[in-house]
């Protein structure tokens, strides 16, 4: 499908040498696949004013600061330990 739209692309491009007015359809063209028809590359497609959208898209970040936070607070939690361990271990 995309192989056809770079193909109609460069035909139109090359017509606009006989008539400018298919310099503008290609332009248009252009634009459009831009646009409106392919999005963010392996995503799924949804509308921008989807609430399902702005959902999922919250969940995704909820999850990953989850997964960070759980990830490095046990490391710091190990390391917090260790140096009150040292500290009480001067002190004493």
């Amino acid at each position: 499908m995309f192989v056809l739209l770079l193909v109609l692309i460069v035909v139109l491009f090359g017509f606009g040498f006989l008539n400018p007015i298919w310099w503008v359809a290609t332009a248009v063209l252009v634009y459009g696949v831009n646009r409106l028809g392919r999005g963010r590359l392996g995503s799924r497609r949804r509308s921008r004013n989807s609430d399902l959208g702005d959902y999922r898209d919250y969940q995704e970040r909820r999850d990953r600061q989850e997964r960070w936070d759980r990830r490095y607070s046990r490391q710091n939690r190990a390391r917090w330990r260790r140096e009150d361990r040292r500290n009480h271990e001067r002190r004493g």
